[in-house]
């Protein structure tokens, strides 16, 4: 069922604890519903619209307005912070839904200013449609793109990462707006594209104009919420060989595929140059920086001396480097074990880049909307959340970037990016609890008394409220 504005009860003060709770439990059903619609739309890079299209008529039924962002190649090549892409972008699009504030002041909540009186603050909430490959699906129980429940959790590519991150941070508003809540700030929901290989739909919201007071992203963070991640560099090293017939291989030719795995450990050297003296918050972790070769492809024919071979790598780093450092290092190590080798020598490889390119991010742990999300997280969970760092990378660095502080928290998951990919319903309905409960403590909600007086404003009589 869809909300409109007469769906929705007018309320002001700020609902309490058992309210949003009993809210939230009775977007379950929905929510659970949305969840399985969203696994069952295959959002590989390229065929996201299925699910924008889901998500679309999610933010609509929650009484809002969605919107399209769509992607706009050349101004996301021209931001200096932007990852190279050699795919098309034309077609696709973020969908964005407001749920703008009253305003005024006072406000129950928001943030305490100097003078003793409270201010509205805004929000985003953000989320990924995009998901990753399902690596086999015939390793998979069933099939990566049916939904599949079994107890509290429920299977299929996406599940986790991040797509019940969508759901919960929706269900939280429906549940907000049909319990009648009247928020001062505003919040403003993304489902947004490409953040598995570039960043891209997260970026581009932020060159439409999206601005705000924090940023939570609904990853796959149950039990802690997540306040540093590493950057992540995909290169490409393409390697030529000799071919040669299988006969005369040891004479005639020289293999590519030989000689990149050849160049794969000059990088596993390197990887542990990295790894060797790692900084705060990393110096906690065993291996903080990984590399990882996920594509090996070359050669054309099992009988022929590999003439070609491309080594397609992720490689992580420290907050404070930047891509163009990690670049450096790539290419003066594939130089120097080039160097080393007779043929390559004379054949150099070729390094070159498509896909990430990003640096990492921090979230100092003393920002309000760690301190404050953390309360809403202890008032459901009854102890308080740890706050980590991760080795993986978030489009959290985008919204840093823009001064926007920017944290994850999401439903529990298991086997994100392996098999049999699975989420815990439970904790999706409690991520929506935590949500539910933050978001009123943050934007604020408009008090009974100024009421009136907003009415007033709005009409465009005089008033003291502040707008």
């Amino acid at each position: 069922m869809s909300l409109g504005a007469s769906d929705i009860p007018r309320g002001g003060a700020a609902p309490s604890p058992a309210q949003i709770d009993a809210a939230v439990a009775a977007e379950r059903e929905w929510m659970e519903a949305l969840l399985v619609r969203l696994v069952e739309a295959p959002t590989t890079l390229g065929a996201e619209e299925a699910g924008q299209a889901v998500m679309e008529a999610a933010f609509a039924d929650c009484g809002l307005t969605p919107r399209s962002v769509a992607l706009d190649a050349d101004a996301l090549r021209a931001d200096p912070h932007s990852s190279p892409f050699s795919w098309s972008v034309e077609g696709k699009r973020n969908v964005v839904a407001a749920w703008d504030g009253a305003g005024g002041a006072p406000v129950a909540g928001g943030a305490l200013a100097a003078d003793g009186t409270r201010r509205a603050r805004s929000l985003i909430l953000n989320g990924h449609v995009d998901v990753v490959p399902p690596a086999s699906a015939s390793l998979w129980t069933g099939d990566p793109f049916r939904a599949r429940r079994d107890g509290d959790w429920l299977y299929g590519r996406g599940a986790g990462d991040m797509k019940a991150g969508l759901v919960a941070m929706t269900g939280a508003i429906r549940a907000l707006r049909r319990l009648g809540v009247e928020l001062a700030g505003r919040v403003e929901l993304q489902s947004v594209v490409e953040e598995e290989c570039t960043g891209n739909g997260a970026l581009q919201c932020l060159l439409d104009g999206s601005r705000a007071d924090a940023c939570v992203i609904t990853e796959p963070h149950p039990d802690h919420f997540t306040v540093a991640q590493v950057g992540v560099l995909w290169f490409h090293v393409d390697v030529r060989g000799v071919p040669a017939h299988a006969a005369r291989a040891s004479t005639l030719g020289f293999n590519a595929i030989e000689a990149a795995y050849g160049l794969l450990g000059a990088l596993r050297e390197l990887e542990a140059e990295l790894n060797a003296d790692p900084p705060a918050p990393y110096d906690g972790f065993a291996h903080p920086i990984n590399l990882n070769p996920g594509i090996v492809a070359g050669g054309d024919w099992t009988s022929t001396v590999a003439a070609e071979c491309t080594l397609s790598c992720r490689l992580g780093l420290y907050p404070g480097e930047t891509p163009e450092r990690a670049r450096a290092r790539v290419e003066e190590t594939i130089a120097r074990a080039a160097a080393a080798d007779p043929v390559l020598r004379d054949h150099p490889p070729i390094v070159r880049y498509d896909g990430f390119a990003c640096e990492g991010a921090v979230v100092s742990r003393e920002e309000p909307v760690v301190r404050e999300l953390a309360a809403a997280y202890e008032r459901v969970r009854g102890a308080p959340p740890r706050l980590e760092a991760t080795t993986a990378t978030t489009d959290a660095r985008h919204f840093v970037r823009h001064g926007i502080p920017a944290i994850c928290f999401g439903p529990r998951a298991e086997e994100i990016h392996g098999i049999d990919e699975r989420v815990s319903l439970s904790s999706l309905a409690e991520v929506a609890r935590v949500l539910a409960s933050f978001v009123p403590m943050w934007c604020g909600t408009v008090n009974e008394e100024v009421r009136p007086a907003l009415a007033r404003a709005a009409h465009g009589e005089e008033s003291d409220v502040c707008r």
